[in-house]
């Protein structure tokens, strides 16, 4: 008979790791966990020396440094992107609105940066001067600054992190519509802390109103999607809506500084992305902030429970999501020379995909910033594979998608062959789990 603290089934020798000492188990285990999401892009690397043409001289094009650096600046602006996606889905969320929260941060900085008067069809078309707008924005923001006291969930909560949210996206248009109509020059340094700003207090609105209101954040964050593109495109201009940085103009200098490459090889954006990433992973592997993100995707009832402050964490990182894409906004500006309106439509799901195949759950609780870097890297080099083979857009497309499928079927059903045997033949009740399987197999009898 078995004891009673005995288990079922004992192993007949143990696992490789763990006869290493403790702290090369982890060191082991967190190399091995890296790893992993980095087996895909190595094939597809090695796949792509393999298939791609050579030039003239006999050099592979896949292979050479050129191609290299255009893949990492195509994939830079995503993978910020991305970054900040992935603090949004591991709380269990999702941020649809970071496309236009982009290119809203790309009008917003062209507006900044090109030389003062020269475009204003598209406020004094409101029929507003700039002292009706100042005192439309000072009324506002002295509304919305009023303490006042509000009934929700049976106590008296003061909700002031909407009205400063609100209030700063206000006072940084009056700003930008000042700085344009002045003869007042903004420097690109000021752009660069300026427009994220604005991109975060979008982004944490967009936290205010789920957590406060309790509502989907896939119904939230599609309206803020159409909603900040409309504003985008009414401040760019309602015809094109592009605000274009002329030559000539004083920010041509200034945005060269974005548009270099380190060494000959690293794009500027593709630095910002490293840098970014490096810091999120910090964040999320070292900080408070990152355990309680984890902890409220994996079960936010039981967070609340636990006393963390579920609502304030979740705004954070809506914020953080918002203030990288606007910061991407900046970057695209500056590598094409416009802000547009609509230069984020499709960027989203680019971004989500990215995440989803680096490894992190929909359902939220799991992910890792390395595994989408991965993801992102694993698209931006299979773009580039299908374009140097001569593969058109809509085969690009399918691949793209297909890819998306298999990386969410993996992540359900958690890399166990069995279990994928199990749904790949349609069997209804596959054994998953150590619970479900009998004590002869090592599983847990019921008594």
């Amino acid at each position: 008979m078995l004891k009673a603290n005995e288990p079922a089934h004992k192993p007949t020798h143990q696992p490789a790791l763990d006869a290493l000492p403790d702290s090369r188990q982890q060191r082991l285990r967190a190399w091995l966990t890296n790893v992993k999401y980095y087996l895909g892009l190595i094939v597809l690397i090695a796949l792509g020396a393999l298939t791609s043409p050579h030039a003239a001289d006999g050099s592979n094009i896949f292979l050479s440094a050129a191609n290299f650096s255009d893949v990492f600046r195509q994939v830079a602006n995503v993978g910020v992107m991305s970054v900040g996606m992935t603090l949004v889905i591991i709380t269990a969320g999702i941020d649809l609105s970071v496309g236009s929260v982009m290119g809203f941060g790309s009008v917003l900085t062209a507006i900044l940066l090109t030389t003062p008067g020269s475009n204003t069809a598209s406020w004094t078309a409101l029929g507003l001067d700039a002292v009706s707008i100042f005192i439309i924005v000072c009324g506002a923001g002295g509304l919305l600054a009023r303490r006042t006291r509000v009934k929700g969930a049976g106590v008296h909560v003061q909700h002031n992190g909407l009205r400063v949210a609100v209030a700063l996206v206000c006072a940084l248009l009056a700003c930008a519509y000042a700085w344009h109509q002045l003869p007042v020059k903004v420097s690109l340094w000021t752009v660069l802390w300026m427009v994220p700003l604005a991109g975060l207090a979008i982004g944490a609105l967009n936290g205010w109103i789920i957590t406060r209101g309790r509502m989907q954040p896939f119904i939230v964050t599609l309206a803020a999607m159409v909603g900040v593109m409309g504003v985008a495109r009414l401040v760019a201009g309602q015809d094109t809506a592009v605000y274009s940085i002329y030559s000539g103009s004083n920010a041509t200098t200034d945005i060269e500084i974005l548009r270099a490459l380190l060494f000959g090889v690293v794009p500027v954006p593709a630095l910002f992305f490293i840098v970014i990433a490096l810091l999120a992973d910090f964040v999320l592997n070292r900080t408070v902030f990152g355990k309680y993100l984890y902890a409220i995707g994996g079960n936010e009832k039981c967070a609340r429970i636990s006393g963390l402050r579920v609502d304030r964490n979740k705004i954070a990182a809506y914020a953080i999501s918002g203030m990288l894409s606007a910061l991407v906004g900046v970057l695209y500006a500056a590598q094409y020379r416009q802000g547009k309106a609509d230069a984020g439509v499709g960027w989203e799901l680019d971004a989500i995909a990215a995440v989803v195949i680096g490894g992190t759950s929909l359902m939220g609780g799991v992910g890792r910033i390395a595994g989408t870097v991965a993801g992102v890297l694993i698209f931006g080099f299979l773009g580039n594979i299908l374009l140097l083979n001569n593969i058109d857009s809509n085969t690009q497309l399918v691949m793209k998608g297909l890819i998306i499928v298999v990386a969410v079927f993996l992540q359900q059903t958690r890399m166990n062959p069995q279990t994928m045997l199990a749904r790949l033949s349609g069997r209804k009740n596959a054994i998953t789990t150590p619970a479900q399987r009998p004590a002869s197999e090592g599983g847990t009898e019921k008594r």
